[in-house]
């Protein structure tokens, strides 16, 4: 199964506001309008079976709101898996995972940079101890600045993924969004058994040179193809990867389909 690891969808009544905030943001044209039906017509048009669809709350009151609607996405379209949201300010946090866990949501995306937290934050601490077994996080790493100064840079991430070995947590954007040299030294050369990347927002920005590197260095099989879609389209995705990675058909095929085996230990309880 071919899985697009890293989307996100906005309700039809402000997806054209969040397209608009997002192209001014990243100073970008977003190749996808926002909504969830231009988003399944794209995969379809691709050749992907299914996209995890992406929400983060920015403030702790939107957590509710955002997983409802993740809910709502996962269970109108089959070809959505929705991950939901939760933000160490929210203080209902354990009740809050038990009833996304009932309502079938299997993972939970964390963007600091957005949600105004850090990722070395001690609130996330006991929100790790009690999900690890029951979610996939998907965690929005890096930005165009010094490690230091960023919520959520890779040397961070790997305090976390050594202090909880069996949260499996996918890192956004080949490990770190514009701060690739340092995902390679925080990431790289070692085998974490917790930790998958996803490809989504990093062919723009990196040369094919860098692009190769990553892939030398991480796991091919923690490879996720994501293409952060409404910022960039599927199709366009998987061209511009499998040119600058170099990959053979079935290469891409692979990093397109990892996802799968993910999901699968995610369900036996192991990996």
């Amino acid at each position: 199964m071919f899985i697009d690891i890293h989307t996100h969808a906005f309700h039809p009544k402000i997806a054209h506001k969040a397209v608009d905030h997002l192209n001014s943001f990243y100073n970008v044209a977003c190749a996808g309008d926002g909504t969830i039906d231009h988003l399944l017509a794209r995969e379809k048009h691709a050749g992907l079976d299914k996209c995890v669809v992406l929400c983060a709350a920015t403030a702790p009151a939107q957590v509710i709101p955002a997983n409802n609607y993740a809910v709502s996405l996962q269970n109108s379209h089959p070809e959505v898996i929705g991950f939901g949201t939760l933000h160490p300010g929210y203080a209902s946090w354990q009740a809050e995972l038990a009833r996304i866990k009932a309502a079938g949501l299997r993972g939970i995306k964390l963007h600091p940079d957005f949600q105004g937290f850090w990722l070395n934050d001690e609130r996330l601490l006991p929100i790790f101890e009690a999900a690890q077994e029951d979610f996939i996080f998907e965690i929005h790493i890096g930005d165009a600045t010094r490690p230091e100064n960023n919520p959520s840079c890779p040397y961070k991430l790997a305090h976390i993924l050594d202090t909880f070995p069996r949260l499996r947590i996918i890192a956004a954007h080949l490990g770190g969004y514009r701060m690739w040299e340092h995902a390679l030294k925080a990431l790289g050369g070692r085998q974490r058994d917790n930790l998958w990347f996803d490809t989504s927002s990093s062919t723009p920005f990196v040369t094919p040179e860098l692009l190769k590197t990553l892939f030398a260095v991480f796991p091919r099989e923690r490879l996720l193809f994501g293409t952060d879609w409404p910022l960039y389209d599927p199709e366009e995705e998987l061209e511009r990867l499998q040119r600058m990675a170099g990959l053979s058909e079935d290469e891409l095929e692979a990093v397109m389909s990892n996802a799968t085996e993910l999901f699968a230990l995610q369900e036996k309880g192991l990996g």
